[in-house]
């Protein structure tokens, strides 16, 4: 059977919301804000009969969900909030008194919901993916609706029993799976690639030109107002680790080594750091391609804009780079750490970081040179376990995204030498192999907390 063809907006993939996870923040919420919807819908006698609403994690949903504020996200949810118009500091107050009830709209009744009405479920469920939630309108021990939600990674949400999006109800001009069919269409339509990804995000999107460019303009803004946060707040992130946030201290001494050559690598890591710091402390974050990984691109567009200079019409060619190598990567195989381990959040995010470099690099865009930038990211990311300590997007998770933003430089080095056309394994080839070992990997290392640096939670 062939699969369709991507069908994916920048705007799906850099998606603006509060951290720390995408999938067990933002896709939690999306998911009850659906179920809230849902309830709206309902004839009145059945609302009328309601009296509660019990939420159901499974998976990592379960594991690591409490350090992901997975709860706090679905009462946001339930409570009608929606992601990129949350305020992350009165998000950060939901639950915090475990006595505290939320009253959830249910036509023109109320029903109270709590910390006793969400459940983190330790035992196995029958589910087609790792980070499953199942939500429940009940009266007394009888269910009047029930949804099944799977968050599959970068704050996409699936629910049980509804049909797939068909690729025939969007019509692209220039429909690829792999990146050996988009290099085709490159060569067969005698098209540059930043003319062809806008043609299709114009046609998926039903935007203007102009509007797609503003819309990357504010993603990129959000993105840098998270570096420029990060890099003036002090002090201990939440959670009982109590790590002290480094990226202040980093970017004060990069400042006075302005003469080293060494301060350049220590201004990106201040800017990395200060991103994924902000997403460890809930703050408005954007996933590139997740909240886990939202410190790699953020860091490295902060460094092209101030650092080199880039002015807005290459940095929006960079990101439509940096776009479709995720594209590719979350089509293929996955960009979620309850599948593939960290090679699906910081791995991809270093691929689509080196595209954007090397996009921004050229004068007029070449394929070969950014393949390769994004094949290098994610071959030295295979198998990198995603084993969160505590399960807070804290420690292995920041200065990982730090690490893949340094990965991410060095392959554009590489890409850009002048050996491109050298590069024996493709990005289609990469992205398989990819997705074999995040089949093989143990679930043990994918999100749950139980192996790993996970298990030095005791010396923290």
């Amino acid at each position: 059977m062939t699969t369709p063809p991507i069908i994916t907006s920048v705007f799906d993939l850099f998606k603006v919301g509060p951290g720390p996870s995408s999938s067990h923040t933002i896709g939690p919420m999306k998911a009850a804000f659906d179920f809230r919807q849902r309830l709206a819908q309902l004839p009145a006698d059945i609302q009328q009969r309601a009296d509660a609403i019990h939420v159901y994690l499974y998976g990592s949903l379960s594991a690591t969900g409490k350090g992901h504020g997975t709860d706090r996200a679905v009462v946001a949810g339930l409570l009608g909030w929606q992601p990129e118009t949350t305020n992350p500091v009165a998000m950060l107050k939901l639950l915090r008194d475990p006595e505290v009830l939320y009253s959830v709209s249910v036509g023109e009744r109320s029903i109270d919901v709590g910390a006793s009405q969400i459940h983190f479920e330790r035992k196995r469920y029958d589910s087609p993916y790792a980070n499953t939630m199942v939500l429940k309108l009940l009266s007394g021990d009888q269910v009047l609706a029930e949804e099944e939600y799977y968050s599959i990674g970068g704050g996409f949400i699936i629910r049980k029993g509804e049909p797939e999006i068909s690729a025939s109800a969007y019509t692209v001009p220039y429909p690829y799976r792999t990146m050996a069919e988009l290099k085709g269409l490159l060569i067969a339509n005698a098209i540059s690639l930043d003319e062809l990804l806008m043609a299709n995000e114009m046609a998926l999107t039903n935007r203007s030109r102009a509007d797609v460019n503003q819309r990357i303009d504010q993603i990129l803004d959000f993105m840098h107002k998270a570096v420029r946060r990060g890099l003036k707040q002090k002090g201990v992130l939440p959670g009982t680790i109590r790590l002290s946030r480094k990226a202040p201290i980093l970017f004060q001494q990069a400042k006075g080594m302005s003469q080293s050559s060494d301060s350049f690598l220590i201004f990106l890591n201040a800017y990395c750091l200060a991103a994924s710091e902000e997403n460890a402390a809930g703050g408005i974050v954007v996933t590139a391609p997740t909240s886990g990984a939202s410190g790699v691109i953020p860091g490295l567009t902060f460094l092209a804009k101030h650092h080199f200079h880039y002015d807005r019409a290459t940095m929006r060619a960079g990101m439509l780079a940096a776009a479709v190598i995720g594209f590719l990567i979350k089509h293929n195989a996955s960009i979620s750490g309850a599948e593939m381990g960290c090679m699906g959040e910081i791995g991809s995010a270093s691929a689509m970081g080196a595209a954007f470099l090397t996009r921004c690099a050229q004068s007029v865009s070449d394929i070969g040179p950014i393949e390769a930038a994004a094949e290098i990211g994610i071959e030295h990311h295979l198998g990198m376990t995603c084993d969160p300590i505590g399960g807070y997007v804290q420690i292995p998770c920041i200065e990982r995204n730090a690490m893949g933003a340094v990965k991410a430089y060095n392959a554009y080095l590489l890409a850009t030498s002048g050996a491109a056309s050298f590069q024996k394994i493709s990005l289609d080839a990469v992205i398989k192999v990819m997705k074999a070992t995040g089949r093989d990997m143990s679930t043990r290392y994918k999100e749950t907390s139980e192996a790993g640096l996970a298990l030095s939670a005791t010396e923290c």
